[in-house]
């Protein structure tokens, strides 16, 4: 079996669902080695997360943006963890319910995801600094 691993730090983003799956491809070019395996794909913060989803249709991206933000509102008065901004814990609330870590099968050296699938670099903060993510791609 074959181990690879690469950090990748990714731009700063504005709040949003950001496709980055081409970023993600282009740095882990031993993606190509592998027949069968898996990447995992896992986000080194708190307050930003990973996803799945369409990749053709921006809209999709803004509807999600507009119900995370209606889902887990700002300032509301039972937060205690305030002290980094309003944006801040609802930040952390929304990378919790999306998650940390995506698993993409590996089939004859590419990333078997289906046509209309995309990855999405979810920032939850108003102006997030750079992200760190580790690409593990392994199999043979």
């Amino acid at each position: 079996m074959k181990f690879y691993q690469q950090e990748l730090k990714i731009s700063p983003k504005k709040r949003g669902f950001h496709l980055i799956t081409n970023e993600i491809i282009a740095a882990i070019p031993e993606i190509k080695d592998i027949s069968i395996g898996q990447l995992q794909v896992f986000i080194k913060h708190t307050s930003a997360s990973l996803t799945i989803n369409e990749n053709a249709d921006t809209s999709v991206r803004t509807d999600f943006e507009s119900h995370f933000n209606k889902m887990v509102p700002e300032n509301m008065p039972y937060y205690i963890h305030t002290y980094e901004g309003p944006d801040d814990m609802p930040a952390h609330i929304k990378a919790s319910l999306l998650g940390s870590s995506i698993q993409i099968p590996i089939s004859n050296g590419k990333l078997n995801m289906g046509i209309w699938q995309g990855i999405y670099l979810c920032e939850h903060r108003d102006f997030g600094n750079g992200r760190k993510l580790v690409l593990t791609a392994f199999g043979n």
